[in-house]
């Protein structure tokens, strides 16, 4: 008797704001760790969780995402990222707010909330200027770090329901800021109509995001992590936040992150004046493709070719007998080592700033994580900038490693060898 074919069934997955089916790939970058999942030495000897890392973009509405694999509470809970560990971007956090207090008048009778808040980063410069703060951050760690800098601080995933908390608690919000947050929730419309709910009738939101379009013309495929839900063009944002009854009355472009855009939004019925930078940005996008499928077809290819460019550099590198160390432990690090097939094997170490990820190991790669110094000690020959979005201020506080002809290497958008 013939045997009966077994029935395959594929995964549906449906789009995070408008419901629709998931069918068109945008990239697929295999099977990697969390980006942040990063190993103890204790976790050496045990297997670590691999999870499907495949963006698609909607057909209807355009939003780049994952199918959320993972929780919020898995990935973000204890979190091993600390802001104020970067020079450049604390100095970003205090040009923001004097520009906010300078164009909005905030002073002692507002009230600033900031959704994930880390460690205080940015909140801690509106209180210094007499501005009242509050911040609301998962990441039970990370909150206690800005507890002891006198930034009252909530521990909570922010949506509907934490939002209605603070308005029955008299904590409605002069100001709502999110930064490189959007992006990380999966429940986008609960998180939008959140900041609806929370923000008082002529408040202002302003939102901080890496612009989908420069992700796709540099290929910052390292960008895509787990902890990304989504991929964001003003397009599509604009689209949610009037779902949600809110109004985008102006928009920024910030070289943050590989390139963001800064949204300002408030109440669709608070009869602010529309910036005309806000048609601009429209044109720009649509000029661009961004609101037809074409635009995002041929992207895997190039992500491809910056694979193939980097290990080329690599194999030849070791060949040569030089040797490769890293700087850094930033998530998209890891996904480009991860997707490249790259381990310790290719790069001796990474150093990173940051305390609370010195003494550990990338995840997927095992590359041990060293404090900075441990370039001098070894002077490598290459240094390989994982967060090259920081290359410059990074290049300039590590210059030092010129004086032994060592040289430093970025590998987005493609690989480049550095004076």
């Amino acid at each position: 008797m013939a045997a009966t074919a077994r029935k395959v069934e594929i995964p549906v997955h449906r789009c995070r704001f408008c419901g629709v089916t998931l069918e068109k790939s945008f990239v697929d970058l295999g099977a990697t760790p969390p980006a942040n999942s990063f190993l103890r030495p204790i976790d050496l000897d045990r297997p670590e969780p691999h999870y499907p890392l495949h963006a698609f973009v909607c057909g209807a509405c355009w939003l780049v995402q994952l199918p959320e694999i993972r929780t919020p509470e898995e990935l973000f809970s204890d979190y091993a990222y600390f802001s104020s560990f970067s020079e450049s971007w604390l100095r970003h956090a205090e040009t923001y707010v004097d520009m906010m207090i300078g164009r909005f008048g905030f002073d002692g009778d507002a009230l600033a909330v900031e959704i994930a808040s880390n460690d205080g980063y940015l909140l801690q410069f509106f209180n210094q200027r007499g501005v009242g703060v509050l911040g609301i951050e998962p990441a039970a760690n990370v909150a206690a770090a800005a507890e002891k800098k006198a930034i009252p601080t909530e521990v909570a995933f922010f949506g509907r329901k934490t939002a209605q908390r603070l308005i029955e608690t008299g904590r409605g919000a002069d100001l709502v800021v999110a930064n490189n947050v959007l992006a990380h929730v999966p429940d986008i419309n609960d998180f939008v109509g959140g900041i609806g709910t929370a923000l008082n009738p002529q408040g202002v939101v302003t939102i901080e995001f890496p612009h989908l379009l420069n992700l796709m013309r540099e290929t910052q495929f390292d960008t895509i992590y787990h902890e990304h839900f989504s991929y964001l063009s003003f397009l599509t944002v604009e689209r949610i936040f009037i779902a949600h009854g809110m109004k985008i009355f102006d928009v920024e472009t910030l070289p943050t992150h590989g390139g963001s855009l800064r949204i300002f939004a408030g109440h669709a019925d608070a009869a602010r004046i529309e910036d005309k930078r806000v048609s601009q940005m429209r044109a720009r996008e649509r000029l661009a493709g961004l609101d037809g499928p074409e635009a995002y077809e041929g992207f895997a290819a190039r992500v491809n070719a910056v694979k193939r460019g980097l290990l080329s550099f690599l194999i030849a590198a070791t060949a040569d007998g030089k040797t490769v160390a890293g700087y850094g432990a930033p998530a998209k690090g890891n996904t480009l080592l991860n997707f490249c097939g790259i381990g310790s094997d290719f790069i001796d170490y990474t150093v990173d700033r940051s305390p609370h990820k010195q003494g550990l190991f990338l995840p997927g790669s095992r590359i041990p994580i060293y404090p900075p110094e441990r370039l001098a000690q070894t002077r490598p020959d290459y240094v390989l900038i994982l967060p090259w979005n920081l290359c410059q201020e990074i290049m300039t506080s590590m210059a030092h490693i010129r004086d032994w002809g060592g040289r430093f290497v970025t590998p987005i958008p493609e690989i480049r060898i550095h004076p």
